[in-house]
């Protein structure tokens, strides 16, 4: 029998305190008190555990970390194995054995044939830095085309990249200079109107026009080094877009010579059902930033990329703790639990997919429902054929679920992300759905 989340309190006493402490000491982030005041005790598997008893399904995965779920005992040995042996050495300066272990696992599961090497950091964020470091240098060129609605990270660098939201920006500009964004190929909402679902050749004409007919007018595609992007965008709604589209802007790519740099900082390591969500798309990326799910819960991130584009000489880039011994020792552990987990993803998400599907078919409030594998979402609209956002419906529904022992969390402007551990069941996913759709009607009272 599933095991349902349990919710007596939201929050607890216990958490009153310590949210009211939080905020006192520490830096304002992205925290929700009002709609998500939850401090966690311990987690196993999909469920997290509260400090007042209270538990939920976690449909976050800490914000898409807790791929293999919460306290995975594989992850939990490995972690206590290299604990008991050393913590740190300065992968920059020294080595160590299990740094090359997951630095050949990760460049045999990435595409294209051709050599490869692994640039270990701490963030997604530093991943992209070292991207666009390693574009910049290998190229010799030194701008940059990304995305509108793309998030890359919030360093100053790759903030010049992100094209989320106005808050991540504001007070922070100037960022780094050459960086041009142009529009996502979004199905159901760009600037064009198109319904890319029934007419996806057409979308994809109107983004390559727009690249080369009016960014290439004004910025040279010679001194381009990479285009920057999310196979799927993730904070920008989880966004599918047409599958030949990453095929026909290689094509172009390729006729000026410019990289292709892949963000899978939250799409990659199974959640789409492939290892990398590329494949889905039938491209070799030059370069794959990954980080988030990769080391199980511990800190670690990097950029695999071309051996020919790679750092000459000591010195050009370093990370004190990029390569920490416990995260790729987890890591190791985390790619291969992925590996098998992968034809499961594939078919819960498909499970998971139908069901949100039929609640858009029964909802005027639901405009979309996408995704591929366990990278789902739903955008709500205030009316389905104006398609007018609605970001109140999807911020109460979000603090409804938690009341009933649900964590979602918010993506794009009015979208909501279910994105539970990969291994998740379709019980549980039943429950989750119950669950969603009663607090998506009391949202509507």
């Amino acid at each position: 029998m599933v095991k349902r989340p349990v919710v007596k309190e939201l929050p607890g006493p216990k958490a009153k305190e310590i949210i009211e402490k939080n905020f006192e000491v520490l830096a304002t982030t992205t925290q929700d008190p009002e709609a998500l005041p939850i401090v966690i005790d311990h987690g196993e598997g999909v469920l997290v555990y509260d400090i007042d008893g209270n538990s939920f399904y976690d449909f976050g995965s800490g914000v898409g970390v807790m791929n293999v779920g919460h306290a995975h005992p594989k992850v939990v040995e490995a972690v206590k194995r290299q604990a008991e042996k050393f913590t740190h050495f300065a992968l920059n300066d020294f080595f160590y054995e299990n740094a090359v272990v997951l630095a050949q696992k990760l460049s045999e599961l990435a595409p294209g044939d051709f050599a490869k090497k692994v640039a270990y950091q701490n963030s997604g964020a530093e991943a992209n830095e070292v991207m666009m470091k390693l574009v910049k240098y290998g190229t010799g060129r030194k701008r940059f085309i990304a995305f509108y609605h793309a998030f890359h990270g919030r360093t100053q660098a790759v903030l010049s990249l992100t094209a989320s939201k106005w808050v991540q920006q504001e007070r922070f500009f100037p960022t780094m200079p050459g960086v041009e964004h142009i529009p996502y190929p979004n199905p159901y909402r760009n600037p064009w109107h198109i319904d890319g679902y029934a007419d996806p050749k057409e979308l994809i004409n109107r983004v390559l026009e727009f690249l080369e007919d009016y960014v290439f007018k004004h910025v040279p595609p010679e001194e381009v080094g990479a285009i920057v992007f999310e196979p799927i965008q993730g904070e920008g709604g989880y966004v599918v877009p047409p599958k030949d589209f990453f095929k026909d802007l290689k094509k172009l790519a390729d006729k000026y010579g410019i990289l292709l740099a892949d963000d899978e900082v939250q799409m990659g390591v199974g959640r789409t059902g492939k290892f990398w969500a590329i494949e889905h798309f039938g491209i070799a990326p030059d370069t794959i930033q990954f980080g988030k799910a990769i080391g199980g819960g511990i800190p670690l991130a990097g950029c695999i990329h071309r051996a020919d584009i790679a750092f000459d000489k000591p010195g050009r880039h370093a990370s004190t703790f990029g390569g920490n011994p416990v995260a790729i020792e987890a890591a190791i552990e985390v790619v291969e639990i992925v590996k098998g987990l992968l034809p499961h993803v594939q078919e819960v998400g498909d499970y998971l997919h139908k069901r949100l599907k039929e609640l858009e078919e029964n909802y005027e409030v639901i405009g979309d429902a996408r995704g591929l594998g366990l990278a789902q979402a739903v955008e709500f609209v205030k009316n389905k054929d104006t398609k007018e956002k609605n970001a109140e419906v999807r911020n109460k529904v979000v603090a409804e679920a938690a009341k009933r022992g649900l964590i979602l969390l918010g993506c794009g402007d009015n979208s909501l992300r279910f994105i539970p551990p990969l291994i998740v069941t379709k019980e549980e996913i039943d429950v989750a759905m119950e669950i969603f759709e009663e607090s998506l009607k009391a949202a509507l009272k």
